[in-house]
């Protein structure tokens, strides 16, 4: 078996110049050595096959008509289909402002007329395999993401908990300032925060009444359950506290450690707050959907016991109300 590093990259490379020379010396050379060439004659074509085909890497001539080099990588890369695609810009240019501009519209790299057959190999290999292992990071993101989607279907009542915990907590997240970082944390965690209840039986998880004291101490397993599942993946680093702790209470009361005020994560409050607002506007098994004016006021008095971290709260309420998420609130009314 072959060590990792002596594997063969391989890959599929978009090469958009207007000239056909150039084009034809790329395909040569890449084909050469085992690599998918297909090739455009300009910007346009070179998005048009970005849409319909899976590329794993573009080379961009600078100076191409109608639209140029950097204008293309600046669409792909503020594209969310694409942006992980490595753009390579190729010119004959030189000026410094040219790779600056490069930089600026996301280009992962750049190569100089005439191009080097040495050098376009290496750069060619090194970001494949940079594309492989973001590849590979992706489906195991999404076989997460499937786990927790089929733990949430095993409940008719909960059907479509996971996006609206998600909408709910990045829209909260962006009212509150926080960098983007932490906006993608919470919307991973809004639908992998309760992936953990895999572990818990069906017996209980989807028992209509009240759970025992044994039974709630097996459910209440699946925060620490949930961290431990999502640990190994390194971009999950930000998610597994939100995991963890969204069933804390600001007073100390919650589940599985016990902390208590700013010791339990910013994210974790934020995730508190729309997770039990989608809980009491949801219809269940034991009780009616409230109203969001209902679930507000229900939730304010949980504030003034302590439970929940009043800024917060303030903030997703003046959300709630102003209408901004209305199309996430399954059309529950304001009260009367």
């Amino acid at each position: 078996m072959l060590h990792q590093s002596c594997q063969p990259v391989t890959g599929t490379i978009l090469v958009a110049d207007d000239q056909a020379s150039n084009r034809e010396l790329l395909e040569e050379l890449l084909t050469a050595e085992g690599f998918k060439v297909i090739s455009v004659l300009d910007g346009a074509a070179a998005l048009q096959e970005l849409a319909e085909t899976q590329i794993d890497l573009v080379l961009l001539d600078v100076m191409m008509p109608h639209l140029n080099g950097f204008e293309v990588c600046e669409r792909i890369k503020s594209n969310p289909e694409t942006y992980l695609i490595p753009v390579v810009l190729i010119t004959a240019l030189s000026d410094k402002q040219d790779r600056i501009q490069g930089i600026r519209d996301g280009a992962d790299d750049f190569l100089t007329r005439p191009v080097d057959r040495t050098e376009l190999l290496a750069r060619v290999r090194s970001l494949l395999r940079l594309k492989h292992r973001t590849d590979e990071l992706e489906r195991a993101e999404s076989v997460l993401f499937s786990l927790a989607h089929s733990i949430e279907g095993k409940d008719p009542y909960t059907h479509g908990h996971c996006e609206r915990l998600s909408e709910y907590s990045t829209s909260l997240g962006n009212c509150l300032g926080l960098p983007e970082e932490q906006i993608t944390a919470l919307r991973r965690a809004g639908i992998v925060h309760d992936i953990g209840k895999v572990a818990v039986p069906d017996a209980i998880l989807l028992k209509p009444g009240r759970l025992t004291e044994e039974e709630w101490k097996v459910m209440r397993e699946h925060t620490t359950v949930g961290e431990r599942i999502c640990a190994p993946l390194k971009s999950f680093r930000l998610v597994l506290p939100i995991i963890r702790h969204h069933h804390e209470k600001l007073d100390g009361s919650g589940y599985p450690d016990g902390i208590r005020g700013d010791a339990i994560p910013i994210t974790a409050r934020i995730l508190q707050i729309v997770d039990v607002y989608d809980a009491l506007t949801t219809e269940r098994p034991y009780k009616r959907a409230f109203s969001i004016t209902d679930a507000l006021q229900t939730m304010k008095e949980e504030v003034a016991k302590g439970w929940w971290d009043p800024h917060i709260f303030e903030q997703f309420e003046q959300l709630m109300r102003s209408g901004t998420a209305d199309s996430l609130s399954q059309g529950a009314a304001i009260g009367k």
